[in-house]
């Protein structure tokens, strides 16, 4: 062994030794994989913050059609009031009745309108959704193929190597599938 100053011991470089093989390769290996992992942690935190977003704008809008509905049930309950109490033959109240009629037609086209939005927020959330889900299932191969890779480094064995890999491969192609979905 070789000394440094600094009194930590270093090994060797022995020729043709099993032992440090593979050394080299497997760290490089892992230190691409952990580039993968934090790629692809970063990539389903984004798409679970963009699925809150749309959920609560989601929300929004059907609070906003209970609330229009709310309202559309009120103007009815005049309407109906009016109806059944004003005298028909007078002018002014068939034309407040009328007035509230129009107004409820008017609550009625704006709540199926903000119900399709609301709708389609949902299946927007819906895909976020589905693209967190490819990520973290990714990341979570990815993590398990680095761990794989270096067990190689303590058994020495080239098998965890390839497996570590061939997983790893595995996780990255489920992420990148997160990518393509819209």
């Amino acid at each position: 062994m070789t000394e440094i100053q600094e009194g930590v011991e270093l090994p060797e470089h022995h020729e043709g030794r099993e032992e440090y093989r593979y050394t080299l390769p497997v760290s490089l290996t892992m230190s691409i994989l952990a580039v993968f992992v934090a790629g692809a942690t970063l990539l389903g935190h984004r798409a679970h913050t963009e699925e809150l977003l749309l959920q609560t704008r989601a929300t929004d809008q059907w609070a906003y059609y209970q609330a229009k509905n709310i309202r559309m049930h009120e103007v009815q309950g005049i309407a109906d009031l009016l109806t059944a109490l004003a005298p028909r033959e007078r002018t002014e109240s068939v034309a407040v009745r009328d007035k509230y009629l129009k107004e409820i037609e008017r609550y009625q086209k704006d709540k199926e309108d903000i119900s399709e939005k609301a709708k389609e927020l949902e299946k927007e959330r819906d895909v976020a959704s589905r693209r967190a889900n490819r990520f973290d299932g990714g990341g979570g191969l990815l993590q398990v193929g680095l761990v794989i890779c270096s067990v190689t480094l303590l058994t020495r064995r080239r098998a965890f190597w390839f497996g570590g890999v061939s997983v790893a491969a595995l996780g990255v192609l489920l992420a990148l599938t997160g990518l393509f979905l819209h």
